[in-house]
């Protein structure tokens, strides 16, 4: 049976003008309820879904043309660039961001991951500062996955979050929630183009459309948990992926105004961190911090969806912008040192924290050379975040939290943060944060393969509902598999040959792929024919769709 949640509010007469017909913005439950759904999908909860629907979803509509406006134009030649109509808010000395929120002071160490209940116990007893609560990247979007991330929230800061494998191993939280031993919990919200299908809002005009991705993560988390999380003595706290621009994040910060005036919390009681993880967001960077300045802890450096970014910006662009190897792409290329060189000064500029990225390199507990492997570059990808000026990292794994935080406890001495050190001497240039053209490299059939490999493995797991895998000793997600299905794209539109001599063409990477596909270990209820259509229409096709998760939720989830 469907679940609806009718907005009511009052409005002006109509007497002296014409009526049209007029309906009441809701919410309508379209997916089905599972065991415990009723407490996240509450009547007032859905109601308030309906109240920021009415109000942002045109506006978020609004920033998704400018998206493709902004694709054209980059298309045609125009590069992004530092804009001229916003250099006096650059140039204004005297505005800071809010600052870290209570729980937020000391976040040197933050560990990432999924929202189901046995991944988020895990993450709670990590020792991490701060615990990324995903419902973005690393989670599938199924409808069990998005309601049931939710209610582990719920539970966790209940404190009766618990979990019991099939095997009967029993997991729980082993620290007070809210304590100093526990996590400080930043939850992350779908991106702005991606709907929720389940949920349908039917606005004033009597429309019906699926529901934002972001309002609803965003919506749910916060109606039910803001007033415990403050209780707890932290707050709402968000992390904002794949903002494009300035008025993106004006657009969050009305949303969280409106969101604390509605369950009579003080206004800036919100901290968001926003992911700069596109190329046009690392030129209003400064913009992005103004416009939140308000609710505003810091930036973060969302190195795999900022590659990816490049690529999908520049992919017609020419062979100057061809990119080698997946693995050549290191934090040291020009464009990459830039960008983050950039992102440290900007934030420190604005007393705004900044966050360092994911290393991918993940151990092994049952081979011991791999995990001293996985340990010696990410002890070095961390020392380079902590010299640079960093005041915190990601991890995904727990047993690599000791290995970041020495790094990060060297460089912060008796301190919380690096705050204090202001890089004035950096000054990044539009011409280096493109400066694609320098990173070098190649691109080898080791490389095709395994971009193919990668993205294959990882749909499948995706369409599974698994949003985080572990791959060849590296963890994947959305944005990594991103990266290697738009390079594929790239190296066939660009017709680039390999080192060896062999051109990437349709017919060849057909070759590839069966062979890829030959080589994959089947087992019952695996997705990998699925996982091959998604690839073919996202990397093989002449069209290159925006995101490959969009055509594959609306088609799979």
């Amino acid at each position: 049976m469907n679940t609806t949640a009718t907005l009511t509010e009052p409005r002006p007469s109509t007497a002296s003008v014409p009526t049209f017909p007029a309906h009441d913005p809701r919410i309508e439950v379209i997916g089905e309820m599972g065991p415990r759904y009723a407490e996240i999908l509450t009547p007032e909860a859905l109601r308030f879904l309906a109240a920021l629907h009415d109000r942002f979803a045109g506006i978020r509509h609004d920033r998704l043309a400018a998206r493709l406006q902004t694709r054209v134009d980059a298309a045609n030649g125009r590069d992004p660039k530092f804009l001229p109509e916003t250099a006096h808010i650059r140039a204004e000395a005297g505005w800071r961001v809010a600052g870290p929120g209570p729980g937020l002071e000391d976040r040197r160490v933050e560990i990432t991951g999924p929202t189901d209940r046995k991944m988020a116990i895990n993450a709670l007893n990590s020792g991490a500062k701060v615990w990324l609560a995903d419902q973005e990247d690393a989670t599938s979007p199924t409808w069990q996955n998005v309601i049931e991330g939710q209610l582990s929230l719920l539970d966790a800061l209940a404190g009766t979050l618990s979990y019991t494998s099939p095997e009967g191993k029993e997991y729980t939280v082993t620290h007070d929630i809210g304590g100093p031993d526990t996590p400080t919990i930043v939850m992350r919200p779908r991106g702005w183009h991606l709907v929720e299908k389940h949920l349908r809002f039917h606005d004033r005009a009597g429309r019906s459309m699926s529901a934002s991705g972001s309002l609803v993560d965003f919506g749910l988390y916060f109606f039910h948990n803001a007033t415990r999380l403050i209780e707890l003595g932290s707050g709402p706290y968000f992390y904002l992926p794949k903002l494009e621009g300035h008025l993106e994040a004006r657009l969050w910060n009305d949303i969280f105004g409106f969101a604390q005036d509605y369950i009579h919390i003080q206004r800036g009681t919100i901290r968001a961190t926003v992911l700069i993880e596109t190329i046009q967001a690392a030129f209003e960077m400064e913009e992005i911090l103004y416009e939140l300045r308000e609710h505003c802890a810091g930036l973060n450096a969302g190195r795999w969806d900022y590659i990816f970014s490049i690529i999908k910006t520049f992919r017609s662009r020419g062979r100057r912008f061809v990119l080698p190897d997946r693995k050549q792409i290191t934090m040291t290329v020009p464009f990459m040192r830039a960008y983050t060189e950039l992102l440290v000064a900007t934030c420190h500029k604005r007393g705004a924290y900044a966050i360092g990225g994911m290393s991918a390199f993940i151990p092994n507990r049952r081979d011991p050379e791999i995990t001293e492997r996985a340990l010696e570059q990410v002890a070095a990808d961390k020392r380079r975040e902590a010299t640079d000026g960093f005041d915190g990292t990601w991890v995904a794994h727990p047993d690599l939290i000791p290995t970041a935080r020495a790094e990060f406890d060297l460089a912060f001495g008796e301190r919380n943060n690096q705050l204090h050190r202001t890089r004035s001497e950096v000054s990044v240039t539009a011409a280096q944060l493109l400066d694609i053209g320098s990173v070098g490299g190649q691109v080898t059939e080791s490389g095709v393969y395994g971009n193919v490999a990668i993205a294959l493995r990882y749909i499948e797991s995706w369409l599974r509902g698994i949003g985080a895998a572990a791959i060849d000793n590296l963890m994947e997600d959305a944005a990594t598999a991103e990266i290697s299905r738009s390079q594929v794209w790239q190296w066939v539109h660009e017709n680039t040959v390999t080192a060896e001599g062999r051109r990437i063409d349709r017919a060849w990477l057909g070759e590839v792929l069966g062979q890829v596909a030959g080589g994959l270990t089947r087992f019952d209820g695996d997705r990998f024919d699925d996982a091959i259509e998604v690839f073919t229409t996202v990397a093989l096709e002449a069209e290159f769709p925006t995101f490959l998760t969009v055509g594959a939720y609306a088609r799979f989830l």
